[in-house]
């Protein structure tokens, strides 16, 4: 017999190296991984443990950083791209100084749809990372170019912005009635 766990994590962290992903795990959570500012920092998934509002908790997985082609195996590839299929809601993070926050978000659903077409049925939010970066003038121009079709959030895991908000609406994705399977 052969078993294989299917659900790692409630929300699983997708993003290129450096989109900040072990650095929002630190913060919400007490897992200690490791972060520095080369890419591939994260070389096996980290879990924690988000306390949410009282006695209510939820797990974040922290994935190894996705690049492009990684579904033929470049990068981390395929080892790390099934990390994400066991996750029930997908926490996409994207650095808010990037070129383009809707390029390099549809390059990882690129990725996900040539790995499993299936990944694009999860719930999935898109939080824009790094805000601390950012000159406060420029959040509205940041706004404006957003993905639509997909709840946003503007974080700074450094200064603890809009974190708060941001498992408000991981925690009511964790919890629509689709997401349970009989």
């Amino acid at each position: 017999l052969s078993f294989e766990l299917k659900i790692l994590a409630d929300v699983g962290l997708v993003g290129f190296p450096n989109a900040g992903k072990s650095t929002f795990l630190a913060s919400v959570t007490a897992a200690k991984p490791k972060i520095a500012s080369y890419p591939f920092t994260t070389l096996a998934p980290n879990l924690g443990i988000v306390k949410y509002r009282g006695d209510k908790s939820f797990v974040i997985a922290d994935i190894p950083g996705i690049i492009e082609d990684a579904h033929l195996g470049k990068g981390l590839g395929l080892r790390f791209l099934r990390h994400i299929e066991r996750n029930a809601v997908l926490l996409f993070m994207v650095p808010a100084d990037t070129e383009s926050i809707s390029k390099e978000y549809k390059i990882l659903l690129k990725e996900l749809k040539l790995f499993n077409p299936q990944l694009l049925d999860k719930p999935r939010i898109l939080a824009v990372t790094k805000m601390d970066l950012i000159d406060p003038a420029k959040v509205s121009s940041i706004k404006r170019k957003l993905p639509k079709g997909i709840p946003t959030a503007l974080i700074s895991a450094v200064n603890q912005h809009g974190l708060d908000e941001l498992k408000d609406k991981l925690w009511e994705l964790i919890n629509q009635d689709s997401l349970v399977e009989i």
